[in-house]
């Protein structure tokens, strides 16, 4: 079911490539940026950990967009007397709405992205999103005997396999503040955006309980417009 539902995913974006890509002058661009981590795991007291991520976004209309996005980073808890540390692998495919998409721009969006005031282009590009994808566990756990045998006894379990992929759901929202006008919009835009994983397991610590674990991440980035007009 989840392969299933990664290439339809797949196949999603591919054919709005396909089906878009003589309206617009190949409105491709690229991001990378850092940030912070914090985990929603059973080990429920937080460090806070680095990680960093680049993508790929395609804009189906100015405001409207799909994307691939890669992160790599470190998740990190503890408490009971026991902690771990997770430095994960992420992918997944995305598609992201803007505000401006909804309020009623002209039609013409290379007069309006001329001729439009900085707060009027960056309110337009407030956005949510969401996602499909996979997650790579590479976990390090140092457990109490005594919060184990707890776990077990509430009817949890250890994780076996500590390097597990699974599927999870990214959440995102966030705003480009876009600057360096061309013809077909912005060449340049910084990009702060607060993304919220939801897995399909509860596995992101190495503890197996009840309630599937999360993960969410703050970053900020800048993203580059290629192969615009000028």
């Amino acid at each position: 079911m989840r392969k299933k539902l990664l290439c339809t995913f797949v196949g999603l974006f591919f054919l709005g490539i396909l089906s878009v890509s003589a309206q617009f002058s190949r409105p491709v661009s690229v991001g990378a940026g850092a940030g912070t981590t914090f985990n929603l795991t059973d080990l429920g007291n937080v460090e806070s950990k680095f990680a960093f991520y680049g993508e790929l976004d395609y804009l189906i209309t100015p405001y409207i967009s799909v994307g691939l996005r890669g992160e790599k980073g470190i998740l990190s808890g503890d408490g009971y007397g026991s902690d771990f540390k997770n430095r994960y692998f992420a992918g997944n495919i995305n598609g992201k709405v803007r505000l401006g998409q909804f309020l009623g721009r002209s039609n013409n969006y290379s007069y309006y992205s001329l001729e439009a005031n900085t707060f009027s282009r960056i309110i337009s590009n407030f956005y949510v999103g969401a996602g499909a994808g996979l997650v790579k566990n590479r976990i390090v756990r140092n457990l109490d005997p005594q919060y184990v045998e707890n776990i077990v006894n509430l009817g949890g379990e250890l994780a076996e396999d500590l390097g597990e992929i699974h599927f999870v759901v990214p959440l995102n929202i966030g705003v480009d503040i876009p600057f360096g006008r061309t013809l077909y919009g912005p060449q340049w835009a910084i990009n702060v955006n607060y993304q919220h994983t939801l897995t399909t397991n509860d596995n992101l610590d190495g503890i197996v309980n009840k309630n599937n674990d999360q993960y969410g991440f703050v970053s900020v980035g800048v993203k580059y417009a290629l192969f615009n007009r000028k």
